[in-house]
């Protein structure tokens, strides 16, 4: 899905627009709500790991999933990523297909199935826990203390998928930013017993960018993340542009983009993630920085992986 958020989403209150549109948001969880009541569960016949949000794009599913199956490797075991086929989601599917297997399917039973003949112990869905039928054997949930919930309300009012209580079928929640007792409280009080874990971003290749003058561009769910990622790493920002999330760049947008950097006498920076989405030919004096997702309690995290085995 491309788009790009309303601003009101992420404002503290609910805007009028929000109550505007709550018809439609109230419409919209009925719907799902019955479906969760009558669509079956399928117990697979390999653990599922489910790394996904409720609060719609940008919380960092993909790099975790990139980062559990580095793990599960480590670990001795043969994981596979599923991934939902959707056209628009060409940038996440190369970033995963580049670390592991991965399987693709209009349906994720189907590639699950696909996985445990080609020999898988082990699946991980990047995004699926809107899927309800498939039955999760680990359910992980992913929040950017920047933007948290938005205003709290669910989509089109504001940018969750689901309301908040949907946490009551997670068994662990990953906040990518700093620690938020405030927000680990409303975690709390949806479920007593989900575990809470932090991670952070690290650049790896930013030394071709070091002491230079940069335009940042970013079609992803939230491209200020990625900006401030820059700044905290002392890059030099003059001028950011934003794209909506899973953005087709066109020519014109990429002529456009290199005649800001040269007017500006800056080089041309973007995510991992918008750099798939170009041609080799775009590609050119556009620097591309990767980043590392590192989750803090790392020990204990991993420890949540070994119980999916001896619980299954």
């Amino acid at each position: 899905m491309k788009f790009q958020k309303p601003n009101f989403w992420d404002k503290s209150k609910a805007s009028i627009w929000s109550y505007a549109l709550l018809p439609i948001s109230s419409f919209i969880n009925s719907i799902n709500f019955f479906r969760k009541l009558v669509t079956k569960r399928n117990v697979c016949s390999l653990p599922v790991i489910c790394v996904g949000n409720i609060y719609v794009g940008g919380t960092g599913k993909t790099p975790l999933s990139v980062e559990i199956f580095l793990m599960l490797k480590k670990m001795g075991k043969n994981p596979f990523f599923i991934k939902k086929k959707y056209l628009s989601h060409k940038d996440e599917t190369l970033l995963l297909a580049q670390t592991g297997n991965l399987i693709e399917d209009k349906s994720r039973l189907i590639a699950i199935d696909k996985a445990n003949r080609q020999k898988s112990d082990v699946v991980i869905l990047d995004d699926g826990f809107q899927d309800f039928t498939i039955q999760k054997n680990l359910s992980i949930i992913c929040f950017h203390e920047k933007q948290w919930i938005g205003n709290g309300m669910t989509i089109p009012s504001g940018p969750l998928r689901e309301k908040l209580t949907a946490l009551k079928r997670a068994n662990c929640v990953i906040i990518n930013g700093n620690k938020n007792i405030n927000i680990e409280k409303e975690i709390i009080d949806q479920n007593k017993s989900i575990k809470i874990f932090y991670s952070r971003y690290k650049l790896i290749n930013n030394i071709q960018i070091k002491g230079k003058k940069v335009v940042a561009f970013a079609g992803i769910g939230n491209p200020i993340n990625f900006f401030d990622l820059l700044k905290k790493n002392n890059i030099e920002i003059i001028k950011t542009l934003n794209f909506p999330d899973h953005y087709n760049f066109k020519k014109t947008d990429i002529v456009s983009l290199n005649n800001k950097a040269k007017e500006l006498n800056a080089c041309l920076v973007t995510t991992e993630k918008d750099y798939f989405r170009l041609n080799n030919e775009d590609r050119k004096n556009i620097n591309c920085l990767k980043i590392k997702l590192f989750i803090n309690n790392r020990e204990e995290f991993t420890n949540e992986l070994k119980k999916l085995y001896e619980n299954f």
